[in-house]
């Protein structure tokens, strides 16, 4: 199963973010997910891509050539996309992926998730969208969701359809079922 993960190009203030994205990457390795990202070589989204890699499992990234040019880019990857913008680099991913996971993250997370949220909605994707809530970290966000179906913006039915787990194993045992 080819997975597509969106992370921070962070590491947050937690050693647990590390930690989980390290974990994730060997699960996904082990069981022989492929991992599809981002593209970075900091932050979470470097812990994860190297921890696959570590693990003899395959990570494909897809980066912008100007986050390439940035030198933020993996270049110990099984594969590396340089495509020519963000919008692309979201297309791209999200046409290679069999499922998506969300793990801590800052505005570029958010917006990944958004927009592959509405996408779902939108039935342009299909595959399962799970979020890793680590630390509660997505209790706000997933607060604010409620509001929305609450007020009537977001039908519950939608957002019944994201999973949500706190540890890896199971987010990652959530969206492969």
């Amino acid at each position: 199963m080819n997975i597509c993960v969106f992370c921070g190009s962070g590491v947050g203030n937690s050693p647990g973010y590390a930690n989980a994205a390290r974990e994730l990457g060997v699960l996904m390795a082990r069981s022989g997910h492929t991992l599809i990202y981002g593209g970075g070589n900091i932050g979470l989204m470097g812990i994860i891509a190297d921890s696959v890699l570590e693990n003899q499992g395959k990570a494909i990234g897809v980066i912008p050539d100007f986050l390439m040019k940035k030198e933020v880019g993996h270049t110990g990857l099984t594969q590396l996309e340089i495509v020519p913008s963000m919008h692309e680099r979201k297309r791209r991913m999200a046409d290679m992926a069999d499922g998506f996971l969300v793990l801590p993250g800052g505005w570029g997370t958010l917006d990944e998730t958004a927009e592959i949220l509405t996408w779902k909605q939108l039935g342009l994707i299909h595959q399962p969208v799970g979020l890793l809530n680590l630390n509660g970290f997505f209790d706000t966000l997933l607060a604010q969701m409620a509001v929305m179906v609450q007020e009537g913006f977001l039908k519950q039915e939608n957002l019944d359809t994201v999973v949500v787990a706190d540890s890896p194993q199971k987010i990652l045992n959530a969206i492969i079922h």
